[in-house]
């Protein structure tokens, strides 16, 4: 684990500082790598650049890869493919399905049954997935977005099939409520069907709802947490100021090569709107200057400190973006420091819903200095009620 010298902050750990996924005993390592990115189709990297990328995660003891069936229409997983391909046994590989290319694509005649969760959907995307990979199979399979139609019974027990099948180890979910998240698992212990051990979800200091219910839901059933959207589309990497997104036109594209450009545009503007989320990022880049390194490393140091998570997801589309993520892990935080980022990021007010706005409640009705679970910290910690031993 190599020292900075620069910061007064020490080392805490590097990429080959393996950690648990779940309850699965998997080894992967604490930034995961997303390639989404890899691929020119939606106005990523290309293929050079994107082995660079690779490359360097790797090389400094990165194992942990993820992609999806549709990023970049395919053109991820076939990169991903060739970059792995003479290091399989080394390598975590984490596939999704769900998302419909066919949609996504305005060429395309529209196949409805080639998205959603059901069982037809999952075994054309992952036989797909496969071939573009050129693997036999992948290590975790996600389900990409919990879509309300189909059965939670239906893709637990297809997703067993497919676990059983040897085409997958394990499985996993992505952007799911936390009601649907439990009701997967518990039918899954009922039933001997393989759990999902590990949820990936949308979690930064712009927006952290994930704290309301489903990381005492991951506490409860020992789900790891793996966060995208980290320094929320490159806001709270401190590129951004408030006269420069007064001026910031939302370009429409009109074709799928720069979608990942008109997301990250629409997102800046939504962002930009409220002052709170101005007030957030001039706390990441005070604290930043402070230690001497750079806001998006302070946003993502904040991230690995929560309870909770296991690997939050990187995205770069340079060779110099990721140097700097990768830098995140090389310092820790005080608790003085994370407790300013966790006051001004704090939800008030109506943005706390019901029940959680009543918890500040429970020591007077309930009756004080009684001790909450250790995995409900969070919650107790941040309505303050209870005794944590």
């Amino acid at each position: 684990m190599a020292q900075d010298s620069t910061s007064p902050v020490k080392t805490t750990k590097s990429l080959d500082d393996y950690v648990l996924l779940g309850r699965s005993g998997l080894r992967v390592s604490p930034l995961c790598l997303g390639a989404m990115t890899f691929g020119e189709t939606w106005g990523g990297s290309n293929k050079e650049e994107s082995k660079k990328i690779f490359d360097l995660y790797y090389e400094k003891g990165g194992n942990f890869f993820d992609t999806a069936c549709n990023y970049q229409f395919g053109e991820s997983e076939r990169f991903l493919g060739d970059y792995v391909s003479d290091k399989r046994s080394d390598v975590v590989i984490a596939t999704k399905y769900s998302c419909n290319t066919t949609a996504l694509q305005k060429d395309k005649r529209l196949n409805p049954n080639f998205g959603g969760n059901h069982r037809k959907s999952l075994v054309e995307n992952l036989d797909g997935s496969l071939k573009r990979l050129n693997l036999s199979y992948v290590d975790i399979l996600y389900v990409h977005v919990y879509e309300y139609r189909t059965p939670i019974e239906e893709y637990m027990r297809a997703l067993d099939d497919v676990v059983r099948s040897g085409k997958a180890l394990y499985v996993a979910v992505s952007d799911i409520p936390s009601w649907a998240l439990s009701r997967s698992n518990t039918l899954a212990e009922l039933r001997g069907w393989s759990p999902f051990i590990g949820l990936q979800t949308r979690y930064n200091l712009l927006d952290r709802s994930l704290e309301f219910d489903l990381q005492p839901a991951c506490a409860e059933h020992e789900v790891g947490i793996i966060p995208w959207g980290i320094v929320a589309e490159g806001f709270l990497t401190g590129r951004y100021t408030r006269e420069s997104t007064k001026s910031h036109s939302i370009t429409k594209f009109e074709n799928e090569s720069k979608m990942v450009d008109e997301y990250r545009s629409l997102s800046i503007q939504s962002h930009s709107k409220y002052e709170k989320n101005w007030e957030i990022l001039d706390e990441v880049i005070a604290i930043s200057k402070e230690i001497n390194r750079s806001p998006a490393q302070v946003a993502m140091n904040w991230i690995q400190q929560k309870p909770g998570v296991t690997s939050s997801i990187i995205g770069a589309r340079t060779f110099t973006q990721l140097e700097d993520n990768l830098k995140s892990l090389e310092f820790k935080l005080t608790p003085e420091q994370m407790k300013r980022l966790d006051d001004v990021s704090q939800p008030t007010g109506r943005e706390i819903p019901f029940p959680y706005s009543y918890h500040d409640q429970f020591d007077t009705f309930i009756g004080k200095n009684i001790q909450v679970p250790n995995k409900f910290a969070p919650i107790s910690t941040t309505y303050n009620f209870g005794r944590l031993d």
